[in-house]
């Protein structure tokens, strides 16, 4: 059974070293150190291997909206399944509600300008990505390196900047309480000024994952 986001995120609270951000806009925790550093190591290489364009649903028309590049990870691979029985044991969601994990990738200067992870009802591509399995609940982000000058992920509604830092979580919640999306996490993975940035993302949805 599925856990609802209210105890999802009393879960979480009681997890030693996850920070929750003081905040009456959402929920936003922080955890320092969550991924190893050899794991770290192995999920860059595998999105090193692996990584394509990015893409966006409800294409805006700015090509310059998401610059970065991206993997999907195969459940199959060790150090995929070594992070996501990490992430299992520390927020409860059972794995089926989960997508596959995916990593990205920003070289210098690219960025993913301010956006949501949930789709926006009504939009033209919910339908296409939320038929079957339902909106985005939660998203877990990981940092996989620092980095020597930019790539920074900014909460602007929530008045908050997350620095990357090798192996430092940052998780929130895509709803509100009534169950509606949630505005205030939109949120902007800024311009990389110098080296390359490597993230993690898993989210999860309203239903079980059906592709």
């Amino acid at each position: 059974m599925k856990l609802t986001n209210e105890s999802v995120a009393r879960r979480l609270d009681e997890q030693a070293g996850l920070q929750r951000l003081p905040s009456d806009r959402l929920q936003l925790f922080q955890m320092r150190g969550f991924c190893p550093p050899d794991l770290c190591a192995e999920l860059i290489a595998l999105i090193e291997r692996d990584r394509r364009p990015s893409t966006i649903a409800d294409d805006n028309g700015d090509a310059y909206f998401r610059t970065s590049e991206t993997c999907d990870l195969a459940a199959d691979l060790p150090a995929v399944q070594r992070i996501e029985t990490m992430l299992t044991q520390l927020c409860g969601i059972p794995p089926m509600f989960g997508e596959p994990l995916q990593g990205q990738r920003y070289a210098e200067g690219q960025e993913f300008k301010p956006h949501t992870d949930y789709f926006t009802p009504g939009g033209r591509d919910f339908e296409r990505f939320c038929s079957l399995s339902g909106n985005r609940t939660w998203t877990f982000m990981i940092y996989l390196n620092d980095v020597a000058a930019g790539g920074a992920t900014r909460f602007k509604m929530a008045g908050k900047t997350f620095q990357p830092e090798e192996g430092k979580l940052l998780c929130w919640n895509n709803r509100l309480p009534g169950g509606g999306v949630n505005a205030a996490t939109l949120h902007h993975g800024m311009k990389v000024r110098k080296g390359v940035k490597y993230v993690i993302t898993k989210w999860y949805r309203e239903k079980p994952w059906r592709g």
